[in-house]
């Protein structure tokens, strides 16, 4: 089965870094914080994996791919690995492509962003509208932040943030159904140049297209 995240906007994720002095000292959350407002578009690479119940329970075989986004709610999600897909947001409409199908999807953007780990790192700076933030300690030299969704229907129960020297390196999700997945981030560019219709989506040719 593929480990999809066309359910969810829950799954997108990104990355920044901030190279300042003192900031190692700071707190996951005054991290985070001046990370966010400090990041107004990043790229990079993830790579996602389910994380084990029990050491018998089964999982997907890990995702990896590669990010863009710039603030707020434009993003380019592209899955490389084991199969190819991208989600894509330009500010009013998501667009899910499954090259292997020929197939989008499109969804309003929205409220859609709203409580999921994507407002997070692809909305605004407004994070105390959303979620409850608190700091979550220390764990293999990375300092965790947990941010519990206000919302009482978000499909996530809590979302973790790990940092590092002000980079967030990984992002741990746990969903209302007791699954969890981890996200992990490298080759982080802070602010690149992007060009005017970076985000505008080009429909494949010959795709079937579907209003979500």
């Amino acid at each position: 089965m593929r480990f999809t995240m066309t359910k969810s906007l829950g799954m997108f994720m990104a990355a920044g870094l901030l190279a300042f002095s003192g900031m190692a000292q700071a707190t996951a959350l005054d991290q985070f914080k001046t990370f966010v407002a400090s990041t107004k578009a990043a790229r990079g690479e993830f790579v996602q994996t389910q994380v084990r119940k029990t050491p018998t329970s089964k999982v997907a075989a890990p995702a990896s791919g590669t990010f863009l986004f710039a603030r707020p709610g434009k993003f380019i999600w592209s899955y490389v690995k084991p199969y190819e897909q991208v989600l894509q947001a330009d500010g009013d409409k998501l667009y899910i492509y499954d090259k292997d199908l020929n197939q989008v999807t499109v969804r309003k953007l929205g409220d859609a962003l709203g409580s999921s780990p994507a407002a997070i790192l692809f909305g605004s700076n407004d994070l105390d509208k959303n979620f409850t933030l608190s700091e979550a300690g220390t764990r293999d030299g990375i300092e965790w932040l947990k941010a519990v969704p206000k919302a009482k229907d978000s499909a996530f129960a809590q979302i973790s943030i790990g940092l590092r020297d002000g980079q967030p390196v990984a992002m741990e999700l746990n969903d209302a159904f007791g699954q969890a997945s981890m996200l992990t981030f490298k080759k982080f560019e802070k602010n690149p140049p992007l060009a005017a219709q970076q985000f505008k989506f080009v429909m494949p040719k010959g795709a079937d297209v579907f209003e979500g």
